[in-house]
């Protein structure tokens, strides 16, 4: 017969779990501070092995809800490993320069703060206003260039607009 001691310390256990995990989802101290100030985050789509796919690029990026938001060409290799099912990527934050440059890579980014995160493609057009918001702010020079092209390309599906929430 179950005790009701038992009963419940199982009845608490599994309210926890949840609040366990969501403490363990924060990227660290380190790197919190880095999504708040950096103007770049290197993002590399997982395999399903989960060993890094060879794209590393430096993205602009957003740090809304909680979550990297970017977007990105829907043909490009982000967008793709969604389509494929492979929804883990690794986040580095911080600028260390341009990834590959004529054929030579640059993995300074692996100095920067780390974390995986679960990707997913977002279709809300508030999210996009949120990201474009942020743009504005973090790239005032680059984006007048930049949002109309991304505001149509999302409208008609050549962009994708993707979440990636820390695991």
């Amino acid at each position: 017969m179950l005790h009701r001691r038992t009963f419940l310390a199982g009845v608490l256990g599994l309210l926890a779990a949840p609040l366990q995990r969501a403490r363990a989802a924060a990227p660290s101290d380190e790197a919190s501070g880095a999504l708040g100030s950096s103007r770049y985050a290197y993002v590399s789509p997982l395999r399903s092995d989960g060993s890094e796919s060879a794209c590393h690029g430096e993205v602009w990026f957003g740090w809304l809800d909680d979550r990297v938001v970017v977007i990105t060409g829907s043909e490009r290799w982000k967008a793709r490993a969604l389509v494929r099912g492979l929804d883990r990527a690794r986040i580095w934050v911080g600028d260390y320069g341009a990834w590959k440059r004529l054929g030579v890579t640059n993995d300074d980014f692996r100095k920067g703060p780390t974390f995986d995160a679960r990707a997913r493609k977002v279709t809300d057009p508030a999210l996009l206003d949120g990201l474009m918001a942020e743009f504005r702010r973090k790239y005032p020079d680059e984006i007048g260039k930049w949002e109309p092209k991304m505001r149509a390309g999302f409208a008609d599906g050549d962009r994708t607009l993707i979440a990636y929430e820390p695991l």
